[in-house]
């Protein structure tokens, strides 16, 4: 025992029998694995629908709707660890945010248009630079960069929209005219269904589109975002 202990292997402890799997056992292994990212809402069939804000690439959202909408993906971006920069010209709409997030020290900042300071952003700190600038957004000088996305929003379709629709890697599109949505048709080229449903849509619903995938997507708040933003409402 003494030439064990010195040699390095120490103590024996206690033997147990091996923990195998037979080849039919390992078939019906699952791992619980899901997206990584904002929780934005319910999808169709009843499960969460994720929105990956956080990535190592430029990423541009486009939200064409409330800002209720996007009130609730900044404060939920800002739950889990990422730093919120609003650009916006009536920051007196996100005065209630800032102050129950702490005056701008715990994760959200509030900027006039063009007056957004580079964010440093990071692995370590993500970052999501929220634009809402009314209806023709000037260019911004902070864009999407490694760690730090972008949304924009627009309240109504404008003569930008086809521009930042076409920057965007991801467009959401809440209730909107008969003619916005025929006009937003020329544009994404949607399925003659979803062009007919944009005018019918009720609070809190959002089309998202990304490439060829699209998703309707109910934005359900908890008691804490009702108390402290309202309930889901398209029109401000």
């Amino acid at each position: 025992m003494r030439g064990r202990l010195r040699s390095g292997f120490g103590l024996i402890g206690p033997r147990h029998g091996r923990h195998t799997l037979s080849a039919e056992q390992v078939d019906t292994l699952a791992l619980p694995l899901g997206d990584d990212g904002v929780v934005i809402g319910v999808g169709a069939g009843g499960q969460p629908a994720v929105l990956g804000i956080n990535r190592p690439t430029p990423y541009d959202i486009l939200l064409i709707g409330g800002l209720w909408t996007a009130q609730v993906l900044a404060l939920r971006a800002a739950a889990t660890g990422a730093r919120v920069a609003v650009e916006t010209g009536r920051p007196q709409s996100w005065a209630r945010m800032v102050h129950a997030m702490g005056g701008g020290q715990n994760g959200l900042a509030v900027y006039d248009v063009g007056r957004v300071p580079p964010q440093g952003a990071s692995a370590g700190t993500p970052v999501l630079v929220v634009r809402d600038c009314g209806m023709r957004p000037p260019r911004g000088r902070v864009v999407s960069g490694p760690w730090q996305s972008v949304l924009t929003l627009l309240p109504y379709l404008s003569p930008v929209a086809p521009r930042l629709i076409r920057q965007a890697r991801l467009v959401g599109v809440q209730r909107i005219s008969p003619d916005e949505a025929a006009v937003l048709n020329r544009t994404m080229a949607l399925p003659r269904a979803d062009v007919e449903s944009l005018p019918t849509l009720a609070d809190g619903v959002t089309l998202w589109c990304a490439d060829r995938d699209r998703q309707y997507v109910v934005t359900q708040p908890t008691e804490t975002e009702i108390g402290l933003l309202g309930t889901p409402r398209r029109l401000d």
